[in-house]
């Protein structure tokens, strides 16, 4: 087969289907349809004499010729983009485009005080957040970097901390503490309504509290099983029971009187937001200033 641009960009769009085990994902990465993705496939394996996926409605898997071509191509490729995002030092002003998977809380508490003043500073450089609590694998799902809490960034990743350790506390609205009661130690959680929380992998949170001399996890009672924060907030302040929150998410609640904390000398303090990337890729040049302008700002201290 002769080698040209076209099979280059096909081998390309093969990598992104291989990587994600679809179309439509792979054609998200690509800003490309998935038909689109089909049709180059076709060709390619058509100017190759070889099938190198295997497609049903439900699945998409290689071939065997699928999976020694995506070990020959997969790093020769990631290092051409290296070496291309490297040629960023060399504008005026940076540019291209970066992909982030992030926790709903790191979201709302870290990015957004500092993503106005990064798109002031760096206008060229184009951000696509994918905001979700699930533990998704940010490789394959095409992102540059994840954030999450430190404590469940995956082992295999490069971390850096992005925000000083954050305190947890138990809140209600004063109506709901006037008629129910406030609870002294967290075994009287078990006779209140409580917001239960679901995690990224579906399990249903333990609410964890700590004093110097115990530690304990409660499986708190409640009708409600939620994994938005805003929706948490909105029904606590309604008085449809106590929640589980980080600080910087009620701080100005508790502060105007709408929540008040109860179970203070319990409250633990859990690990800070990290970002998280592949440590065998070069850093695209938009992600390090990002990191970089996170770091300077300390929206959530450091």
């Amino acid at each position: 087969m002769q080698h040209n641009r076209a099979n280059l960009a096909d081998v390309g769009s093969f990598l992104a289907i291989a990587k994600h085990r679809s179309f439509r994902r792979a054609g998200l990465e690509l800003g490309v349809s998935a038909s689109a993705l089909s049709h180059a496939l076709k060709g390619l394996e058509t100017r190759l004499g070889v099938r190198l996926l295997n497609r049903t409605n439900r699945s998409v898997t290689l071939t065997a010729a699928g999976e020694e071509l995506f070990a020959a191509v997969d790093a020769p490729f990631a290092s051409i983009g290296s070496a291309v995002e490297a040629l960023n030092r060399h504008r005026g002003a940076p540019a291209g485009r970066i992909r982030l998977n992030v926790l709903e809380h790191a979201s709302v508490l870290l990015l957004a005080p500092v993503l106005p003043i990064f798109l002031a500073r760096y206008p060229d450089v184009e951000i696509d957040i994918r905001v979700s609590n699930h533990l998704i694998d940010v490789v394959e799902a095409g992102a540059d970097a994840g954030i999450r809490y430190g404590d469940t960034v995956p082992e295999d990743m490069i971390a850096q901390r992005l925000s000083a350790d954050i305190r947890w506390f138990v809140v209600g609205a004063p109506a709901y503490l006037e008629a129910v009661g406030v609870p002294k130690v967290p075994g009287d959680l078990r006779s209140h309504r409580c917001l239960r929380i679901r995690l990224g992998n579906d399990q249903i949170y333990h609410w964890e509290f700590e004093t110097a001399d115990a530690t304990v996890a409660i499986d708190v009672p409640g009708a409600l099983t939620l994994d938005s924060t805003e929706l948490v907030v909105a029904l606590a302040r309604a008085g449809a029971g106590l929640a589980y929150l980080p600080e910087p998410s009620v701080a100005p609640l508790i502060s105007d009187g709408a929540l008040r904390t109860v179970l203070d000398d319990w409250s633990p303090a859990g690990a800070g937001f990290h970002i998280y990337y592949p440590g065998r890729r070069q850093l695209p040049t938009g992600l390090r200033l990002l990191i970089a302008l996170i770091r300077e700002l300390r929206p959530l201290g450091l």
